[in-house]
């Protein structure tokens, strides 16, 4: 009994932290992520641009993993989407797949990685 109504006072703080502005992300979806950097007493914006290979999670755990290739090397970062170091989300394309994890992107090169692209 106690349980319950200690649920429902941590899911009331979590509903107040949600960001409602995000679009709608899908696994294969080519995305701009805006991060919020810290140097110095400065803050800027620095963009992360890759295909979401990952979605884990949900409501205020909601995480995406982003990978990109950069000189050849393929860098992965994980994001938690209603983190406040998240400036905004852009999808700048979508994909269509058949899986919920594109793991399988690690493996292949050059372009052997490209995914199918969906018009709307």
């Amino acid at each position: 009994m106690v349980k319950l109504n200690t649920q429902k006072i941590i899911n009331g703080i979590e509903n107040k932290f949600l960001k409602t502005d995000l679009p709608i992300l899908k696994i294969g979806d080519n995305v701009k992520v805006g991060v919020k950097i810290i140097e110095g007493n400065k803050e800027r914006v620095q963009f992360y641009e890759g295909t979401i290979i990952a979605k884990k999670n949900s409501l205020i755990n909601t995480t995406i993993t982003v990978r990109k290739i950069f000189q050849g090397i393929g860098i992965e970062r994980i994001f938690l989407i209603h983190s406040p170091k998240i400036d905004s989300i852009q999808v700048l394309r979508s994909s269509k797949v058949r899986r919920s994890k594109l793991y399988y992107l690690r493996k292949l090169k050059g372009k052997a990685s490209r995914l199918k692209q969906t018009f709307s």
